[in-house]
């Protein structure tokens, strides 16, 4: 199944800018393994100022995502919208042969 994120980091204040860095770090190694392992499908930064993204991700439900989620280093600083997607049968990557 695949779903739609929208995440929005917050660094708490006082933060290290070390601890920062060496997060977002960890974060790219994280987030290329999620894509190597098909999780990860696709994200982008959304044109606009802070420090959000948008993704595509796929999981066998909601729980796995979750637990997907959860193991990205940044974590405990994001803030998650989970929406569930359904095909659409004018999608050009599933539409059926006529």
């Amino acid at each position: 199944m695949e779903f739609l994120t929208e995440v929005t980091i917050t660094v708490p204040d006082g933060t290290p800018q070390d601890a920062v860095r060496a997060a977002t770090d960890a974060e790219g190694r994280r987030a290329r393994e999620l894509a190597e392992q098909g999780h990860l499908l696709r994200i982008w930064r959304p044109h606009r100022p802070g420090w959000t993204n948008v993704g595509l991700w796929q999981a066998a439900d909601e729980a796995e995502l979750r637990t997907v989620l959860a193991s990205l280093p940044l974590y405990p600083w994001m803030s998650i919208d989970i929406r569930p997607l359904d095909p659409h049968p004018s999608d050009p990557r599933h539409r059926r042969p006529t």
